[in-house]
């Protein structure tokens, strides 16, 4: 499986993207109760790249700005600063741009509740088929329904489903129609927010195993959005944490599950129950995630984390690269952990 573009560049790279949202209150509020404004920096300076049929897994608690993340890759959002090159093209300057369809065709969303993505009033011949359509891929009728067909057997489906109406399948047979319609276009580059976390366990597995396989037959990228860590072992190959709108640490899998640096990293994997410690105590989530519309100062995990001193009370940590992997910690830093 290739994993670098014909240039030898990622297919994907997001370079310092944020994006702020106005949360305040109305103007007229705001003057009679003498309240600033207050800005929510939901996403605030991330920057990763992808490899062509690879797949990048984004972790974190919710709230932490991973769905934003997503949406701002789709075009769904505009970014504050920062920008999105696909495949050495701007893409957030071809969202905008004639050829804004082009782009929409090469890059495509996975959706968290397949429940609430599929129009309930369409048949999934028409769910399925309105990107063919839209995009002017295939619209003579009879070629439609055979390419749905085609869709419908690669996510382990029938042809025989296109009839139907989505309240008449399970949430893991939705998610497959959902994954059939992304696929519709022929895409290069899928972003999955979370997109088996709205399904039982049993079926979790299968969902997971389709994408696998389609990524291996049409040689997909992911960017895949989790806060499930299990899912993220099966399905990734590098994996960044993000925490309050950042990065603070990104490594390949077996790195970042066998080492894990960053004192928010090990947290996180302490807290998932291991098979053969079942003696052992396990160490919840220590504290709650800081209110984002008032961070703290310096890192922002800081009030939770065991490591912390002055400096980490009162100076932000860059993301640096130390031992191959890139890491946002004064501790690690200075070889204190």
């Amino acid at each position: 499986m290739s994993t670098v573009t014909h240039d030898g560049a990622p297919l994907v790279q997001a370079r310092d993207l944020a994006k702020t949202f106005d949360v305040s209150a109305p103007w007229l509020n705001r003057v009679i109760e003498r309240k600033p404004r207050q800005l929510l920096h939901a996403v605030d300076g991330v920057s990763f790249d992808i490899p062509r049929g690879q797949t990048l897994a984004l972790v974190g608690e919710s709230g932490c700005g991973k769905s934003t993340v997503a949406r701002l890759l789709v075009g769904l959002y505009e970014p504050t600063r920062g920008g999105l090159a696909f495949d050495g093209q701007d893409a957030h300057a071809a969202f905008k741009s004639r050829d804004a369809k082009a782009m929409r065709r090469r890059i495509q969303m996975i959706f968290q509740d397949p429940y609430a993505s599929l129009n309930p009033r369409w048949k999934v011949e028409e769910i399925v088929g309105e990107p063919l359509r839209e995009h002017g891929i295939v619209t003579e009728p009879q070629a439609l329904r055979e390419r749905v067909g085609q869709l419908l057997q690669s996510v382990g489906l029938s042809p025989l489903d296109m009839v139907k109406y989505p309240h008449q399948f399970s949430g893991g047979q939705r998610q497959r129609i959902s994954i059939a319609r992304a696929l519709a276009t022929e895409p290069e580059f899928l972003v999955c927010d979370e997109p088996t976390s709205a399904l039982d366990v049993s079926v979790q597995a299968q969902v997971l195993n389709i994408m696998k396989d389609l990524q291996r037959q049409r040689g997909l990228t992911y960017l895949f959005i989790s806060h499930n860590l299990a899912v993220v072992r099966h399905v990734s190959d590098q994996v960044g944490v993000m925490y309050l709108g950042r990065l603070v640490e990104l490594a390949g899998k077996h790195q970042l599950f066998g080492q894990p640096r960053h004192p928010y990293t090990r947290m996180l994997l302490d807290a998932i129950p291991k098979m053969h410690d079942t003696g052992r105590a396990r160490t919840p989530v220590q504290g709650e995630v800081p209110n984002p519309l008032n961070p703290p100062a310096g890192c922002a995990f800081n009030p939770r984390c065991p490591h912390a001193n002055d400096r980490c009370r009162t100076e932000r940590p860059a993301l640096l690269t130390i031992g191959g992997i890139r890491i946002a910690c004064h501790a690690v830093e200075e070889g204190r952990i």
